[in-house]
């Protein structure tokens, strides 16, 4: 295939390194305001499952074929079943049936508080929900270090020794 995939087509569009900060995030802020359009309607009706080529789902909602490309690349890691982004081109059948709970920690992740504050979630989730799959996102990240177990410490084995003539002596 000598022609580019969609995918390849919007990261270049998308990541040029000849535009000016400025136009980039221009080109972003446009972006941001297409994509927060989709999920509203597709948080409306969160069950319905939105079919069809990347041409025709362009259509739908109004955007450009690239456009298409970077909505379905954004939205891959939420879906029940992940489309063939990397290799998909305008005719390519995909779905956008999606995973609310995971749909929503990924927006947390890439804090887009845009997306994961929009109105449509209150009406699938509660607000103690909400903060909880925000806090078990933030916590997914977070790195935690077990105590360290000092030579003089007891031997966490129960043995009543010190670590240093128990477990740690072979450490």
């Amino acid at each position: 295939m000598s022609e580019k995939c969609l995918l390849d087509q919007w990261r270049d569009m998308a990541y040029n390194k000849e535009l000016s900060k400025d136009q980039l995030e221009q080109f972003w802020g446009t972006y941001f305001n297409i994509e927060k359009g989709i999920y509203e309607q597709l948080l409306d009706a969160p069950d319905v499952e939105v079919k069809g080529t990347v041409e025709e789902l362009a259509k739908k909602y109004g955007q450009e074929v690239l456009t298409m490309a970077g909505f379905l690349d954004g939205i891959n890691d939420s879906l029940k079943v992940p489309n063939p982004i990397e290799t998909m081109d305008a005719s390519t059948e995909v779905s956008l049936a999606f995973d609310k709970e995971k749909l929503y920690k990924n927006m947390v992740d890439a804090k887009a508080d845009w997306l994961y504050e929009l109105p449509q979630w209150d009406n699938l989730f509660d607000e103690e929900t909400k903060k909880r799959l925000y806090r078990e996102q933030k916590q997914s990240g977070t790195i935690r270090k077990e105590k360290k177990i000092g030579r003089n410490d007891p031997c966490p084995c129960g043995s009543g020794k010190k670590y240093k003539k128990c477990c740690g002596k072979n450490a």
